[in-house]
C-alpha cells in the first residue's frame, strides 16, 4: 500500500482531525491484520489497533520524515503488540499464582481468550492454521515473518522497525520459516500450497 502523502501528515501535525481520519482510514485494516498476526486473538488485535492509533494521534508531532510513515506506524504497532504480549504473560503468571494460592473450594474464573465461533467462521482453514502456528512462534520470529511474508516489507524496513541488523533479520526469518513449517507439519496442517 502506498504511503500517505506528506501533506496529510503535516495537516495532522497541525491538529486537523480530518487528516487523522484519512490516516486511520488508509491504515486501519493493515494495523488490525498485523496485530492479529502478532497476537493470534481478534479481540486483542482490535484493542491493540485502537491503542496504535491513539499513539499515532498523540505522537504524530514527533514523526520525523527520516523514514516512511508506514515504517513508523509498523514500529508503533510492533511495540504495542509486544506490550500486549508482555501483559498477557504477566496475567497468566499472576493467574497461576493466585489459583495455586487459593486453597479453599471457591471456583476461580479463568478468562477464555480463544477466538469465538463467529471468528472461526470468518477465517478459512488455511488462515486459521497459519495464525495458530504464528502464535506458537517466539515473538522475535513472529514479528519478522509477519513484517516480511505477510506485510511484504523489505529487510531494510524491518531493520528500521526492529532496530536489528539486516543479517539478524535474515537469520530470524529463516529460523521463523523453519519453525512455522515444523509447527504446521506437526499439527497436520501443512498443505502443499502453503507458502512459508
Amino acid at each position: 500500500m502506498p504511503d500517505i502523502g506528506i501533506d496529510v501528515i503535516k495537516r495532522c501535525k497541525n491538529g486537523d482531525r480530518q487528516a487523522f481520519n484519512e490516516i486511520f482510514t488508509q491504515y486501519q485494516t493493515q494495523v488490525v491484520n498485523m496485530s492479529y498476526s502478532l497476537l493470534s486473538n481478534r479481540e486483542d488485535a482490535l484493542d491493540a489497533a485502537q491503542e496504535v492509533f491513539v499513539r499515532v494521534y498523540r505522537g504524530i508531532g514527533g514523526f520525523k520524515e527520516k523514514s516512511s510513515f508506514s515504517t513508523w506506524l509498523y514500529r508503533i504497532t510492533t511495540n504495542v503488540c509486544s506490550d500486549f504480549l508482555r501483559k498477557r504473560q504477566r496475567s497468566i503468571n499472576a493467574l497461576s499464582i493466585s489459583v495455586n494460592a487459593d486453597e479453599d473450594d471457591r471456583d476461580t474464573d479463568i478468562p477464555d481468550n480463544s477466538p469465538t465461533p463467529e471468528e472461526h467462521a470468518e477465517l478459512n482453514e488455511r488462515q486459521k492454521a497459519l495464525y495458530a502456528a504464528l502464535g506458537e512462534l517466539k515473538e522475535e520470529y513472529r514479528i519478522v515473518i509477519t513484517l516480511f511474508d505477510i506485510e511484504g516489507l523489505s529487510y531494510e524496513e524491518i531493520s528500521q522497525i526492529t532496530k536489528a541488523p539486516i543479517g539478524t533479520i535474515k537469520s530470524r526469518l529463516n529460523r521463523a520459516r523453519s519453525a512455522l513449517k515444523k509447527i504446521l507439519t506437526e499439527n497436520g496442517n501443512f498443505l502443499d500450497n502453503f507458502s512459508v
